[in-house]
C-alpha cells in the first residue's frame, strides 16, 4: 500500500488533527487517511460506470440491445484531426502562426 509523506505540516494543523482523532477513538494516522479519503473522494461525487449503468436503466437497454449496439458500433480507429495555421501578427519581423488543431475553432 503507497506511503504519504507530509513535510512542513504547521504544528497547529497537527495538534488540531490529534484533536479530532482522539474525538473519534482513532490515531491521528486513522484520522488523517479518513481526513484524506474523504476529500478526494466524497459520498456524493459521480462515477462513471454508475451514471451510465442508470441512464442503461432510463433507457430500458436489455444486455442484448448492448450486445448488438457493440456488434454494430463502427470500429475503424478515428482519423486524426485537422490542423490549421493562422497568422497573427509579425513578431521581430517574422511571421507569427498559431497552430490550431481543430480546424473548426478557426
Amino acid at each position: 500500500m503507497p506511503a504519504l509523506t507530509i513535510r512542513n505540516l504547521p504544528e497547529e494543523t497537527h495538534r488540531a488533527l490529534r484533536v479530532r482523532a482522539a474525538e473519534h477513538g482513532r490515531s491521528t494516522e486513522a484520522e488523517i487517511r479518513d481526513t484524506l479519503e474523504k476529500a478526494a473522494r466524497p459520498e456524493g461525487r459521480v462515477r462513471l460506470g454508475s451514471l451510465l449503468a442508470a441512464i442503461g436503466r432510463e433507457a430500458a437497454l436489455t444486455n442484448e440491445n448492448v450486445e448488438a449496439i457493440q456488434l454494430h458500433r463502427d470500429q475503424t480507429p478515428s482519423a486524426p484531426r485537422p490542423s490549421k495555421h493562422i497568422f497573427v501578427g509579425r513578431h521581430g519581423g517574422r511571421a507569427a502562426f498559431w497552430h490550431c488543431r481543430d480546424a473548426a475553432l478557426a
